[in-house]
């Protein structure tokens, strides 16, 4: 990835984070108002559920700048491993937030059951509200996440979801109370927790595989086999060896060429190699490339 290109994602990060958290602050004012002038206090947790998206916003903003830190001699591969733990911090802050939205509507299920005063109009027009903005920004910010390639800003799409997902719980509760069904409330709680709890652990897990140097899925070693196939002078692929490296990944090659060659020949054939991986992936932070003299294999 170039330092260009490297600039430009991180204005598309940082971009995505501003916005997210102005409509956040926003969003979580009007839906706390709207929830106390119309004596519901669900719309009032939900407004500070939307707060709460402030700090696994800034989470983002803080671990992608930090990941994209040069490397230093502490550090000779760079930092991106550190959007790895801020996807980590947002999976385990979304976990959290499953399990107490859960936890609450258990509690209000079989516990015991008190007479609620009947909420107004206002606040179920607040749930519709939130309940579109919270699922557009949440594909908003999935679509930039897969722009750039970064899990930390996926997991914070997936806050989005979780509290568009708990206003929905807000919006069947108000909604069920004002139709005399208050227990709808608590059981749309319950089913949203376990929506929750499985994106969490769907962002720990890809950020886990992240740190772990787990190989490039199997379609985009392929597209490498047929971009180093392509190049003149590659006689085999010997091997071909990736690890993701947080949002980035290393290649190690292995090629074969003709054993004839001078060595300024099969390095020119190895920069190309290198080069063409490196130019059509940009996700490659380095390929390494190693030139084996090419001998028949006998059948």
């Amino acid at each position: 990835m170039t330092t260009d290109l490297a600039k430009q994602n991180e204005k598309i990060v940082m971009r995505v984070s501003v916005n997210s958290m102005v409509v956040n602050v926003v969003l979580s004012i009007f839906k706390v108002a709207a929830g106390l002038l119309a004596r519901s206090g669900a719309m009032v947790s939900d407004g500070v559920h939307s707060a709460s998206d402030v700090f696994s916003t800034i989470i983002v903003m803080v671990g992608y700048k930090m990941s994209g830190k040069a490397s230093d001699d502490n550090h000779q591969y760079g930092h991106e491993r550190l959007e790895c733990v801020a996807a980590i911090l947002l999976a385990m802050v979304l976990c959290v937030t499953g399990f107490m939205i859960g936890a609450s509507g258990i509690e209000k299920i079989f516990g015991e059951q008190t007479v609620l005063e009947v909420p107004g109009k206002l606040a179920l027009v607040a749930a519709i509200l939130s309940i579109v903005v919270k699922e557009g920004m949440y594909h908003y910010t999935r679509h930039a996440a897969k722009q750039v390639n970064s899990g930390a800003l996926m997991a914070d799409a997936w806050h989005h979801r979780s509290d568009a997902l708990s206003s929905v719980g807000s919006l069947v509760g108000i909604g069920g109370a004002m139709l005399g069904f208050p227990i709808c409330d608590p059981i749309a709680s319950v089913v949203i927790c376990l929506f929750i709890i499985k994106a969490s652990y769907d962002i720990f897990k890809d950020a886990i595989d992240k740190m772990m140097d787990t190989a490039c899925d199997a379609q985009t070693l392929e597209r490498m086999r047929t971009v180093v196939a392509e190049q003149a002078g590659v006689l085999q692929i010997d091997s071909i060896q990736t690890r993701q490296f947080g949002a980035r990944a290393y290649v190690d090659v292995e090629i074969a060429a003709d054993g004839s060659l001078t060595l300024f020949a099969a390095h020119e054939i190895a920069e190309q190699v290198h080069h063409a991986i490196e130019e059509n992936f940009p996700e490659v932070k380095h390929c390494m490339v190693h030139v084996n003299p090419y001998e028949k294999k006998e059948l």
